[in-house]
């Protein structure tokens, strides 16, 4: 009746919403014009509405109208997955999940186990990319620009600022440059701190000028005509092993500050640390001597540290000088030469007759004129460490040139990794002040430890700061030592493994003994020199061990290191060590070699390491022996054996041997070695026979002998390397 109601006012339903209430299958095949399939799926529903309201083709014509101007509509229930779904659905490649119950778990009945908790880890790049990397720091550099430089995120330096203890409210808040050199070195990487002048009082200061030279070519007798002074005669040996520093005030009245570099090979260290804090470097060349190694190499130290060069040509009134062809020698080895064109300038003087020592000094404030010399002079100094030592009554002192700002007594510094407070600051010539301006050479006191030669000095607003720096420093420092040791460890491995697969088979490394050392000095800087002079001598049969090194003399702690390592103990300018020590030594069996000069030293260590060093063993021909006739023994008794060739010959060269190994040799050829079972002479059993005379001798299971064969004693001779010292003053171990 809803039906006919509906018809009546006009108002009729439209198909798909009426055949939606018997059936979806039905409306689904409707609106795919598919009346035969909806007649088969539900043939009584599709009839009632044929009778109600019009017949099957009048139906499909009307919907077939419709469906001309509306677009069809595909509903989800007339997918070929569910028109399959009465049919075979593998059939159409359809995977249908199956029912069926779920399997239970089983339950662990074990507890469980208590795992203590583990903090977890900061994300940082890796350490060794990290600790290669040098960032520079400024004060006021904000947490943001400090991580970007780092390459860190921004929270990791915030936790490092709370475990600091600094309260920061923004990561754009300004950071003292302090407190960001903590952040850096925690990271793992290194820093360049830099300065501004910008607001500071600037001022020309004095030149910082290094004498840099060969051994011997007269670098401190020329110091020494210059400030009437004479250094030179009191250095142990006639040459120089320290690094000094000098005011020189110059006749017309200018000042200029001159440090004065070693000679020797073993001090290139020291060479490379005063070519890095100075301003001009004089190059000394002997007229009659020319270009020699370390020449070359102070050339390539202020080459490298972009520092100008003016050449002093010294000993320019003895006989043999030559300064043209030390000219030529300089301008072949890549120096540009004034008189050549270029811009080094290039003086002869004479040390003993005190000439041409004017022009030197006319050349040195022309170039530093040219440089423009200024320095900040108010503010916190900036200081290089250029020598270190430990005074028996004062503690450790350290010798330096101020740079920039003012030095003043009574403020902490950090020095390296070591800090402390200034208790006193003295010129060169023993005389206390209370301030120390840039370009003046100082010696400070007051350090908790002994700094490293080549350390900067900074100076921070208290204590506690300082404290911070220095433990800070240290564990950086700890750090790359570990991590250079890792290192050298997995390419040793490495290196081991290529070897390996190589040669398929490694072979027998010859034998090495090491040689403990321990080195005690008067200063820092000649304890690094005589270090590494030491550790040149390693060769392939003896390790080199430095086992300490320090600055003073030598101690009862010294001692018993060295009776728990079995070391020789090495002082150089120090004094002689009190008779108890020596008694002590003497009763554990250590040597105390004691030295003034670094070429008597280098010889005795070197001798020592030969006589310690194993050798190699090597075969050599110890005499020859010509056969002039051959005899056989027949007849001989079982018990006394088989018949005997016996060889007669005579001693051409050297001496033969009875206990060594014969070597057979015929037409250049050798035929047979064997061991020697008897050697008469006049029918004596002899040990050995010298050249010129006869013999007989009998080789174990050999008996082709021939007239004219030479039998060659061969000896085992242990050699043992040799200590090679080189005119310029190297040396090396040559096995």
């Amino acid at each position: 009746m809803a039906w006919r109601a509906a018809g009546k006012k006009g108002t009729f339903p439209s198909l798909t919403k009426a055949l939606s209430v018997r059936s979806r299958y039905t409306a689904a095949a409707a609106t795919k014009f598919d009346l035969e399939e909806a007649q088969r799926t539900t043939p009584v529903f599709v009839g009632q509405v044929q009778g109600c309201f019009m017949n099957a083709a009048q139906w499909k014509s009307n919907c077939t109208n419709q469906l001309t101007y509306r677009f069809p509509i595909r509903s989800f229930h007339a997918s070929p997955e569910m028109l399959a779904w009465k049919k075979e659905p593998e059939a159409l490649g359809l995977k249908i999940q199956k029912k069926g119950k779920f399997k239970k778990r089983t339950k662990d009945s074990s507890p469980p186990v208590e795992a203590p908790y583990v903090p977890p880890k900061l994300k940082r790049a890796a350490s060794s990319s990290l600790s290669d990397r040098t960032v520079e720091i400024f004060d006021g550099m904000t947490t943001v620009e400090l991580a970007k430089r780092c390459g860190v995120p921004i929270s990791v330096l915030q936790d490092i600022l709370i475990n600091v203890g600094e309260k920061v409210d923004s990561e754009y808040d300004p950071l003292s440059i302090d407190i960001s050199e903590l952040i850096a070195m925690e990271i793992g990487v290194n820093v360049r701190r830099l300065h501004s002048n910008e607001g500071a009082e600037v001022l020309p200061r004095p030149p910082v000028v290094t004498v840099m030279g060969h051994v011997d070519h007269g670098k401190t007798s020329l110091l020494d005509a210059l400030r009437l002074t004479s250094v030179a005669a009191k250095e142990a040996g006639g040459i120089t092993q320290h690094l000094g520093a000098f005011v020189v005030g110059m006749p017309s009245g200018a000042s200029i500050t001159f440090l004065d570099t070693p000679g020797h090979a073993a001090f290139s260290a020291m060479r490379q640390r005063g070519a890095a804090v100075t301003d001009i470097v004089v190059l000394v060349v002997a007229a009659d001597d020319g270009v020699m190694p370390q020449t070359l190499e102070a050339m390539s130290h202020a080459k490298a540290a972009d520092v100008p060069i003016v050449v002093a040509v010294n000993k320019c009134d003895k006989s043999a000088a030559n300064p043209e062809r030390v000219k030529v020698q300089l301008a072949t080895e890549g120096l540009p030469l004034e008189e050549m064109g270029g811009d080094v300038q290039v003086v002869e003087v004479s040390a003993v007759t005190k000439t041409g020592l004017d022009k030197l000094e006319e050349a040195l404030l022309l170039q530093a004129e040219m440089m423009d010399l200024k320095s900040r002079v108010d503010g916190p100094a900036q200081a290089y460490v250029v020598e270190a030592r430990v005074d028996r009554g004062r503690g450790p002192l350290a010798t330096a040139i101020v740079k920039a700002g003012t030095l003043v007594c009574g403020q902490h510094v950090v020095v390296g990794a070591e800090w402390g407070k200034i208790r006193a600051i003295r010129d060169m010539l023993g005389k206390s002040t209370d301030r120390a301006r840039p370009a003046t050479p100082v010696e400070i006191e007051g350090l908790k430890g002994l700094p490293m030669a080549g350390d900067d000095i900074i100076v921070v607003h208290s204590e506690e700061r300082a404290r911070m720096l220095s433990d800070g420093r240290k564990k950086k420092l700890e750090k790359d030592r570990l991590r250079r040791k890792m290192e050298a460890e997995k390419l040793g491995l490495a290196s081991e493994s290529n070897l390996e697969d190589e040669e398929g088979e490694v072979e027998e490394k010859p034998k090495r003994v090491e040689m403990a050392i321990i080195v005690k000095g008067d200063v820092q800087g000649t304890v690094q020199a005589v270090t590494d002079a030491l550790k040149s001598l390693d060769s392939t049969q003896v390790f080199v061990n430095i086992v300490h090194g320090g600055v003073g003399p030598i101690s009862e702690s010294d001692v018993d290191l060295a009776r728990a390592c079995g070391a020789v103990i090495v002082g150089f300018n120090i004094r002689t060590p009190p008779s108890s020590i020596n008694q002590a030594a003497n009763k554990a069996g250590i040597k105390i070699k004691i030295h003034r000069v670094i070429y008597h030293l280098l010889e005795d260590i070197g001798n020592s390491i030969v006589e310690k060093a194993p050798g190699t063993f090597e075969t050599q021909v110890a005499g020859e022996a010509q056969i002039l006739s051959i005899f056989e023994l027949k007849g001989r008794s079982k018990a006394r054996g088989e018949d005997v060739k016996i060889a007669g010959c005579r001693v051409i060269d050297g001496r033969l041997i009875r206990s060594s190994t014969m070597r057979i040799v015929r037409s250049g050829e050798v035929v047979f070695e064997g061991s020697c079972t008897s050697l008469k002479r006049e029918k004596k059993d002899v040990e050995a026979v010298g050249k010129g005379n006869e013999c007989g001798l009998v080789i174990e299971n050999w008996v082709d002998f021939e007239v004219g064969d030479v039998i060659q004693c061969l000896e085992q001779v242990n050699r043992k390397p040799k200590f090679i010292s080189s005119q310029s003053g190297a040396v090396k171990i040559e096995c």
